[in-house]
């Protein structure tokens, strides 16, 4: 399969308090609706346009957020009922919101405890522009549809951080001194991946 290993062009990112408040949406009607699961139709017919567009199903993977930081957002974007109203043509891109890097951390169960260590140690600052830092930690056990076990070439740690913009994350990558240890952490080299964000949706909190 030429897409096996291949590195996914869009992922859905959220941030929830609890994982009692996620297990409340999962199971609601509003995630029914996002899933087109209000009728047996609107089912099909999410299946059969996401067979259309996408090379495999999609496949959830959970964290545990340490070290979390953030700042309250400058403005909130408009929603109805919970839900972002964009116009969509199927053409052209939807805006750009917020841009995002994830640094993809390998990390052997035996050394956790002491990368956990080290890298709250490292205390990396809030750059300008940056709105959320977080440490993630791969919850493995979770269950759900479509979780899959967890593999070795899975990372075990994402440190993610979300920018205002493309040009806040250049300033900070310059500032910023990357996490590197003495000790041999983990079995791959980290790896560092960016996306795009867009259909940003928030609070006053910030995340």
């Amino acid at each position: 399969d030429s897409d096996e290993g291949a590195q996914e062009n869009y992922v859905s990112f959220t941030v929830w308090n609890k994982k009692s408040d996620f297990s409340a949406w999962r199971n609601g009607e509003a995630f029914k609706e996002a899933h087109g699961g209000t009728s047996i139709g609107a089912f099909l017919s999410t299946m059969v346009n996401s067979a259309l567009v996408l090379r495999g199903p999609p496949r959830p993977a959970f964290y545990d957020a340490l070290l979390m930081q953030s700042v309250r957002p400058e403005s909130i974007p408009e929603t109805v009922d919970g839900w972002r109203q964009i116009e969509a043509d199927g053409v052209t891109n939807l805006p750009v919101e917020c841009f995002v890097s994830m640094e993809k951390y390998y990390v052997p169960l035996d050394k956790a405890a002491v990368f956990e260590k080290e890298l709250a140690s490292h205390k990396i600052a809030m750059a300008e522009g940056t709105l959320v830092a977080t440490l993630m930690r791969r919850d493995g056990q979770a269950k759900g549809h479509g979780v899959v076990e967890m593999s070795m070439d899975e990372p075990s740690y994402v440190a993610t951080r979300i920018y205002k913009d493309q040009a806040a994350f250049d300033s900070a990558l310059k500032k910023t001194r990357p996490f590197s240890s003495d000790d041999k952490l983990w079995s791959r080299e980290p790896e560092m991946i960016l996306y795009e964000g867009t259909l940003v949706i928030t609070n006053t909190h910030g995340a």
